[in-house]
């Protein structure tokens, strides 16, 4: 299985890796059934996993961002979880901030991020990739200058090199419960905005970033009352952190070293890897070390919500 998921990233690098940055792929061709835009080049990529899996022939349960649920053969041992483009916009505008996700878990009616034995990224800007499984403690990577895991040690917030995400989130929202850090860390650190959960994780294991904050699921459970909010500015959805967006860069994250937790501060490992309700969505504080991790928690203003944001409401 290791050769087969390895394999699976190269085949649809193969096939999108020239249609990157190309004016007909930044068209919006559909929504997913998550309510996340569409591109014509997501379009390539789900169709390269499927052309894959069918010229394999293993029996097997896949999962893809657009396509959903599917099972080919008899008896299939295995489940995939598959974000064929996570990162859709900078893929399309041909930056490098995008990443082929693919996760495997032993099957069963509810594989959660905790049965992932095999995980795999690899970027499609560049083809560089890191692959874990849980038979060994080693991220095995090809195409990166330094070893991997390559962590900073960096705990000043004033210092941090950290990515967020917008997309999907009120800005308003958002900027009352981090702005600050914003503020503190632009000019001494670096702030980034990616569109790709994948990515920016990725990018702590490799030393290029301390840090990756995507709060908005905790701000909805913590205050149900915005619902509609986020529902404005994700296409009638709630657009958070969907189990496939996150399900391989969690397991190689961990295995890195990094600490990765939901923005409670628990654990991600009981996420269910094919339910995308927004009850299940996540919300992720990722950090290099401890020290900054627990920083993160204390000081962003988890009131944000309820301090000059005025809410739609549910009704």
């Amino acid at each position: 299985m290791k050769n087969y998921i390895i394999e699976l990233g190269r085949y649809v690098y193969s096939k999108v890796k020239n249609q990157k940055g190309t004016l007909k792929n930044r068209i919006v061709n559909g929504y997913s059934p998550g309510g996340d835009a569409q591109f014509n080049i997501d379009a390539a990529a789900e169709t390269a996993v499927l052309e894959y899996i069918s010229e394999k022939k293993e029996p097997i349960v896949f999962y893809t961002e657009d396509g959903g649920l599917k099972t080919f053969g008899e008896n299939p041992q295995y489940i995939l979880i598959v974000d064929p483009i996570d990162g859709t916009r900078p893929a399309a505008a041909g930056l490098e901030m995008s990443c082929i996700s693919i996760a495997l878990a032993k099957y069963k009616d509810n594989s959660k991020i905790k049965d992932i034995e095999y995980a795999f990224l690899m970027e499609l800007k560049t083809g560089n990739y890191m692959y874990g499984d849980i038979f060994s403690d080693f991220i095995e990577f090809e195409g990166y200058k330094s070893e991997l895991p390559n962590l900073s040690h960096g705990i000043d917030i004033k210092n941090m090199f950290w990515s967020f995400e917008f997309n999907g989130h009120p800005t308003k929202l958002m900027i009352d419960s981090y702005g600050h850090l914003i503020d503190e860390s632009a000019n001494n650190g670096g702030v980034f905005i990616f569109n790709s959960a994948s990515y920016s994780i990725s990018r702590i294991i490799t030393g290029q970033m301390d840090a990756y904050v995507d709060i908005g699921n905790r701000l909805l459970k913590d205050n149900p009352e915005l619902l509609r909010d986020f529902q404005k500015v994700g296409n009638g959805q709630v657009l958070h952190l969907f189990p496939y967006d996150i399900a391989a860069s969690v397991f190689l994250a961990k295995k890195a070293g990094v600490i990765i937790t939901d923005a409670y501060g628990k654990s991600l490992d009981e996420t269910l890897l094919t339910d995308i309700s927004f009850n299940n969505q996540q919300s992720c504080i990722a950090a290099s070390t401890k020290e900054l991790h627990q920083h993160l928690l204390e000081q962003i203003n988890w009131k944000g919500s309820e301090k000059n944001y005025e809410g739609i409401g549910m009704d």
